[in-house]
């Protein structure tokens, strides 16, 4: 019963913060929508930063999973557009933390340090891929330029969210929203593909704007 309830509570935070916005959800809102005691939340939660900081040990987890490469040959485009596609799902799961990432990291270290080690992560099998590809020709790019276009990659990847948000998309980031920053970031790799590539690549990302 208590780890039900525990779920329960993660459940509903989640879907509250990412409706919301988490610094519009207090742990009073979190109780009221699951009908329980303030008392009865803290009994499993100490406080929201508590609750926030189990969500994202969960997003990290996903986000590691939709990092890996593939082992025993080299990445090709289809390695590149489900790295992206898995990624931005678990962007949208979590979409709280990215629409205020700034606002959460500032008031929590220990998530600033983790968020860091993401990036981290995220930097190097990005450019795992990028290298393998070039490896195997299917890309004409310098070191430089790889190191450029993985920085590129993070940042839209990162920020895309808060982006589409300034500029008058919806603030819920629905998956529309998510697909187009799919989408900007495969045109930002079609470039330094060979000709045949880059018409594959050209022809996945069109589904993203259907």
């Amino acid at each position: 019963m208590a780890r039900q309830t525990r779920e329960r509570i993660l459940g509903t935070s989640l879907a509250l913060f990412n409706a919301r916005g988490e610094p519009n959800v207090s742990t009073n809102h979190i109780a009221d929508e699951l009908g329980i005691s303030p008392g009865n939340l803290y009994y499993h939660f100490r406080s929201k930063d508590d609750i926030v900081e189990h969500l994202f040990a969960r997003y990290e987890t996903r986000l590691d999973e939709a990092l890996l490469l593939p082992e025993g040959r080299v990445p090709d485009l289809e390695d590149i557009w489900l790295q992206l596609h898995l990624v931005f799902e678990s962007l949208r799961e979590y979409r709280f933390l990215y629409r205020d990432l700034v606002d959460i990291l500032a008031r929590n270290r220990k998530l600033k340090l983790r968020f860091a080690r993401i990036m981290v992560r995220a930097d190097a099998s990005i450019t795992a891929l990028l290298r393998g590809l070039a490896g195997a020709g299917a890309i004409r790019a310098s070191a430089d330029e790889i190191r450029a276009l993985v920085e590129n990659i993070l940042l839209i990847a990162t920020f895309w969210m808060n982006f589409d948000a300034v500029r008058g998309g919806k603030t819920h980031a629905d998956e529309v929203d998510l697909n187009r920053g799919i989408h900007q970031v495969m045109m930002l790799v079609a470039p330094f593909l060979r000709d045949a590539e880059r018409h594959h690549l050209n022809a996945l990302a069109a589904t993203y704007l259907r």
